[in-house]
């Protein structure tokens, strides 16, 4: 992001690739591609580490 921005491009917002833990078509529940980790078998969610800077991010209303 840092980069294309300073290429000049109008980066008004970021979004996550994913929220929570979930079924990849071509994974299955193999790999884990969200910020809040799922136990599947108790559907508890846990904050990853990248949750935590991601919600500092935002506090700080950027980097």
């Amino acid at each position: 992001m840092h980069a294309a921005i300073a290429d000049g491009a109008d980066v008004r917002g970021y979004l996550v690739w994913s929220l929570l833990d979930n079924f990849e078509w071509a994974e299955g529940y193999r790999r884990r591609f969200g910020i809040v980790h799922v136990d599947f078998a108790t559907q508890r969610r846990l904050l990853k580490d990248s949750a935590r800077w991601y919600r500092e991010v935002i506090a700080r209303n950027g980097l």
